[in-house]
């Protein structure tokens, strides 16, 4: 039998399928992880399907030995990489990778064994103590501590000695050995499991999502209406039927409170995947989700392709969210995975938000996507009153804080009253950049051209692209002026602002990248707010999804038009769906909230439809807007991004691939919209020079064209080059 085997080396060079004997002392199944003999070394390969025959003839290599007792690789996933390859053009193995933790491969993480003591079963207590010389105390000891139960070997070594332990393994009458002691992720945390009688409005929406014959379900549910628990209701009619779940989040912060809910449910069925894991931890929650053990996933992007099978339902929340498309090598977008897997398990998807995306309330309205409606909140506050601050009109009269009037006074009332505020600025750090007042001069990074944000807290110049840090300036390194000026405000200067405005003895955190780098980091800020230990949290929009404080009363939203104004189609989407979530997160229980939005930009007409909650109108000027001037829904802009440390390098590959583009064109131009080379917006990032081209292409044909592209890219390889296409890019920068 020959093993058809795709060998663990990420280069297109060897992005396809290797025949190799598979010897007579053992066999090789579908899905193996194998180990292969490959040039003049031996490395590590998957077996993705076997035959009889090799059209390469009988002369081949041997598979020299499998890495694992069962194949890794489910027949479901070897599917889902061809798939993949047609799709996305991913490289087999780069697919194979997601499959599996990456520290499996190469056997860096195995599982945890620590060493167990307990009582021999081949004699009587009676009989131990026979055994043991009657002046050794601790050996005694030992013996009567075992007969209350086996323990490990480390806390008895700790309690005794190891010479005692030792000595009685020794006279065989205690047993030592090793067992699996399972990691498992956030195991402190505490369940929550509060069952509640289901709304008409609920019961609806989980009729609709077993009822339809559509695959894809949108719930397109306000904030605070009860989603979770339609998911949770969908999640317990697939396990009664003896199938299995996925739920997934758009970020990490979001999985520890929906773990807590999902545990106190379903208890130790439930296992998570994400990258914020340790090793170890996502080794044994796959394992766990492999074997059977756990029958529901919850987690972010990756979790898409845990080893689960019988998959019932697949759960996507907050739909809406950028983090579901990956925009770096692999490239995929999840929710085509997650159809991909419901069609295969004969599922449905339900894809959930509060402002779902253009592009699939347009598929919803066109029939392609089956729609639930929840238009109104569980409490009966309703939601909270939405008020539009003028900056400009605060400047007028002379406020040049951070804060208007309005929202100093309400933050103060908000404290006083034992209640709870957040306010939202998607900007970290202190200043935006740093300036020289005489000659003009930015703090850029050495490696990067973008400016650097100051953090006061260190005291330190950081980029945000590739994370290098700067002394801050005290002069300017150009023309020597020690005038120097901040820029625009980020989260930290908003908690300096707030402690002026507050007093120190009022509790203010923080949440953004800075303050999330540990493990635990968003668990003990949430799990603090939750428990009053602050009445202000201030963050970027990793506040803004998701979670529930039954004290807030009030959300602040600082440079509400930040994002208004950026060179992307989306922006206005994107502006409405992060402020509307935002809003969300007050006047969830009985309390009344209120929400205060400053714009500089306040007759724009996005916020009208933010203050009226008018998701509807939003949409139809939105997608009108985008017939208008061809972008998508109704076409797909393509970017071919070209990147090298070398400039010249990068622009003649760059006018090389541009070169072909434009034959192509010249071919079908009627499939062309707009088509033009140019530099990226950030023309270098770690020391490596970024030119684009970007077209814009009608649907029709655009599988082909999209293949068209890709071949060109193959044909146009150069060394020390890299270029790839993305599809409808999250960002243009």
């Amino acid at each position: 039998m020959v093993a058809r085997v795709i060998v663990d080396i990420s280069n297109s060079e060897v992005d396809r399928i290797f025949d190799y004997q598979i010897p007579v002392n053992f066999d090789v199944e579908c899905g193996d992880r194998v180990l292969v003999p490959f040039g003049n070394r031996t490395i590590e390969g998957y077996c993705i399907s076997k035959s009889e025959y090799s059209e390469y003839g009988t002369d081949l290599k041997c598979v020299v030995r499998k890495l694992d007792e069962n194949p890794l690789i489910l027949p479901e996933m070897i599917k889902l990489m061809s798939f993949m390859k047609e799709k996305f053009f991913i490289r087999y193995v780069d697919s194979l990778r997601l499959f599996i933790p990456s520290k499996l491969r190469g056997n860096k993480v195995k599982a945890k064994i620590k060493e167990y003591c307990s009582l021999s079963e081949s004699m009587t207590y009676d009989q131990m103590l026979s055994l043991v010389p009657k002046r050794a105390k601790s050996q005694i000891a030992v013996l009567e501590r075992l007969k209350e139960g086996g323990e490990f070997f480390t806390i008895l070594a700790t309690e005794f000695s190891n010479s005692a332990i030792n000595a009685l393994v020794k006279i065989g009458v205690i047993d030592r050995y090793g067992i699996e002691v399972k990691r498992t992720p956030f195991k402190g945390l505490s369940a929550t499991d509060i069952t509640v009688k289901l709304t008409d409005m609920q019961n609806n929406a989980v009729d609709k999502v077993f009822k339809s014959e559509k695959d894809v379900i949108l719930l397109h549910g306000v904030t605070g209406s009860g989603k979770t628990e339609v998911y949770l209701s969908c999640i317990e009619k697939v396990l009664a039927e003896g199938k299995t779940a996925i739920m997934l989040v758009p970020e990490i912060s979001l999985t520890p409170q929906i773990l807590r809910i999902f545990r106190g449910r379903f208890g130790d069925m439930v296992a998570m995947l994400h990258s914020g894991l340790s090793d170890g931890e996502r080794y044994d929650e796959w394992r766990r989700i492999y074997d059977g053990d756990a029958r529901i996933v919850v987690g972010a992007r990756s979790a898409i392709f845990a080893p689960i099978r019988d998959v019932g339902v697949i759960i996507i929340d907050e739909e809406h969210d950028s983090s579901y498309i990956s925009e770096s090598n692999p490239r995929y977008n999840t929710i085509d995975i997650a159809t991909y897997r419901a069609v295969y398990n004969k599922c449905h998807i339900v894809i959930g938000s509060a402002t779902p995306s253009v592009d699939s309330y347009q598929k919803a309205n066109k029939g392609e996507y089956e729609i639930a409606v929840m238009d109104k909140r569980i409490s009966k506050n309703g939601m909270p009153e939405v008020e539009i601050i003028d900056m400009a009109g605060e400047l007028r009269r002379g406020n040049f804080g951070l804060f208007s009037s309005e929202l100093k006074e309400s933050i103060i009332d908000t404290v006083e009253a034992g209640n709870q505020a957040m306010i939202f600025l998607n900007r970290r750090g202190f200043a935006s950049y740093m300036q020289c007042k005489s000659c003009g001069y930015i703090a850029k990074c050495t490696d990067c051209d973008v400016s650097l944000t100051y953090h006061h807290q260190d005291n330190l110049l950081k980029c945000h692209y590739c994370g290098k840090k700067f002394k801050p300036l005290t002069q300017c390194p150009d023309c020597g002026s020690e005038s120097i000026k901040q820029g625009k405000i980020g989260t930290e200067r908003v908690v300096r602002e707030l402690r002026d405005l507050l007093g120190n003895e009022v509790g203010i955190l923080r949440m953004d990248n800075d303050t999330t780098s540990t493990k635990t980091a968003y668990l003990d800020i949430l799990g603090a707010f939750k428990e009053g230990e602050a009445k202000v949290l201030v963050g970027t929009q990793m506040i803004a999804k998701g979670h529930d404080f039954p004290d807030v009363t009030l959300v602040g939203v600082l440079d509400a038009d930040m994002s208004l104004y950026f060179s992307d189609y989306r922006s206005s989407e994107r502006t409405f769906q992060l402020i509307t979530q935002v809003a969300g997160r007050c006047g969830r229980s009985i309390k009344k909230g209120r929400v205060l939005i400053q714009t500089y930009s306040p007759k724009h007409y996005l916020f009208n439809f933010i203050k009226s909650y008018d998701y509807k109108g939003f949409f139809e000027k939105e997608v009108n807007n985008r017939k208008v001037t061809s972008f998508p829904p109704y076409t797909t802009i393509i970017r071919v991004l070209v990147t090298s440390e070398s400039e010249d390098k990068c622009v003649d590959t760059a006018k090389s691939i541009f070169g072909n583009l434009k034959l192509i064109k010249a071919t079908c131009p009627e499939e062309f919209i707009y088509l033009q080379a140019m530099k990226s917006p950030v023309t270098r990032i770690q020391s490596k020079f970024r030119y684009q081209i970007v077209m814009r292409i009608n649907r029709n044909n655009e599988q082909k064209l999209i293949s068209d592209i890709h071949n060109i890219l193959d044909d146009k390889k150069s060394r020390g080059v890299s270029s790839f296409v993305e599809i409808n890019p999250q960002s243009m920068s």
